[in-house]
């Protein structure tokens, strides 16, 4: 099966790119009077040691993890993935914020990798405070960095998320998107909630109809809004919305679970999220 995962390309908007996994350029000005605009480059790669008066940007290889206040949505511009040049909104809907962005690849027959669609997860930062400031508020980020109970409350509690995957492979077709799905949310509901899900698993996958066209550049939103309702929409046409905690959670699980499609953005959404905290 082919994995996903869609690099994007704005040609039109040519907002700053980000070599792998990103390199952000920041105007800071200094505290001190008479100091002047200064531009900055973040390069994941190069993990260079950062002066206290830009500790707000810190690099990982899928991502830009922000260690303090400074958001995605503070540099107002797009946020671009260098490998499919998939780009990135810092902001959806006005409230969520851009926690991290990943890749989902597919091993063809053990021979080479497809990268199938780029993902971004968004999620409140309003609803990240109302529902876990109280438990985690004392800690800071990097103290929650990889537990366990922290991300198992993110997906449990009713923050409005959504996964924005942009497809980047051009083969890709509805139907391997749908058996995709059957296979990785099937195996989560399992994982989750038992075996007698297959009725929730249908009602999800025969969303993806097969007249349905996801060519290159194609976004699919799976939102998670108030009361656990999974929307779906496929290029801004809505296309189907389940009341289910169980499979919000199971969507979720895919992007920054125990297993996750990629493991470097999951621990990038895992810091940016308790930033907000």
């Amino acid at each position: 099966m082919v994995s996903l995962r869609f690099p994007f390309l704005f040609s039109q908007l040519q907002p700053p790119q980000f070599p792998r996994p990103f390199t952000a350029i920041v105007a800071a000005t200094a505290a001190t009077a008479g100091a002047t605009a200064a531009l900055v480059a973040v390069s994941s790669s190069d993990r260079p040691f950062l002066p206290n008066a830009i500790t707000s940007f810190f690099s990982c290889n899928h991502s830009l993890p922000l260690w303090a206040s400074l958001s995605f949505a503070d540099t107002g511009v797009p946020v671009v993935e260098s490998k499919t040049r998939a780009s990135f909104p810092s902001v959806l809907s006005t409230s969520q914020q851009l926690c991290g962005i990943g890749l989902r690849r597919k091993n063809i027959l053990g021979l080479k990798n497809i990268d199938v669609y780029a993902f971004g997860v968004y999620a409140d930062d309003n609803d990240i405070k109302r529902c876990l400031s109280e438990k985690y508020g004392k800690f800071s980020a990097s103290e929650l960095k990889g537990n366990k109970e922290f991300t198992e409350d993110l997906m449990e509690n009713d923050i409005s998320m959504t996964v924005r995957l942009q497809i980047v492979y051009s083969k890709l077709s509805i139907r391997s998107v749908r058996s995709a799905f059957e296979e990785s949310v099937g195996n989560r509901l399992k994982k989750f909630g038992g075996s007698d899900n297959k009725e929730l698993l249908q009602r999800f996958t025969s969303q993806f109809k097969d007249e349905i066209k996801i060519p290159c550049g194609s976004v699919i939103h799976l939102s998670r809004e108030k009361g656990h309702v999974l929307r779906t929409t496929i290029d801004g046409q809505e296309v189907g919305s389940i009341q289910s905690k169980l499979l919000c959670k199971s969507i979720l699980d895919l992007y920054f679970g125990e297993e996750p499609f990629d493991k470097q953005a999951k621990e990038t959404i895992e810091l940016n999220v308790a930033s907000y905290l």
